[in-house]
């Protein structure tokens, strides 16, 4: 496959922008270990407001990556989990993610030597 071929792909620009944005991929991840409530995601991830918040699940929600189960209880209760889909995104998150920890500090340092 070709360089344009791939960027002309809309399946690999559908892929990275799923996870270009900063709060899906860490939104997803934090849902792997299963279902959270909105409160208990915010006290996870730091950081990001409830406004921010609910726009990335329903985005993902939007995208079959999560899934939002509400309950009729006193107070109402609602929940999110990952899909089946939304699983098979761990593992390229993780690979960031790694990359991410074996190689920041050489991104940080480029940054700071190019005045950032």
């Amino acid at each position: 496959m070709t360089t344009d071929a791939y960027l002309a792909d809309c399946r690999a620009r559908l892929a990275f922008d799923l996870l270009s944005h900063t709060w899906n991929a860490v939104l997803i991840w934090s849902l792997r270990e299963g279902p959270r409530r909105p409160g208990e995601l915010r006290e996870r991830i730091g950081g990001i407001s409830p406004k921010v918040l609910t726009e990335t699940l329903r985005r993902l929600e939007f995208n079959g990556l999560v899934e939002r189960h509400a309950y009729a209880e006193a107070p109402p209760r609602v929940e999110y989990e990952l899909t089946a889909l939304g699983r098979t995104l761990l593992g390229p998150i993780d690979a960031f993610g790694a990359w991410a920890f074996e190689h920041g500090d050489e991104v940080m340092a480029a940054q700071a030597r190019n005045g950032g």
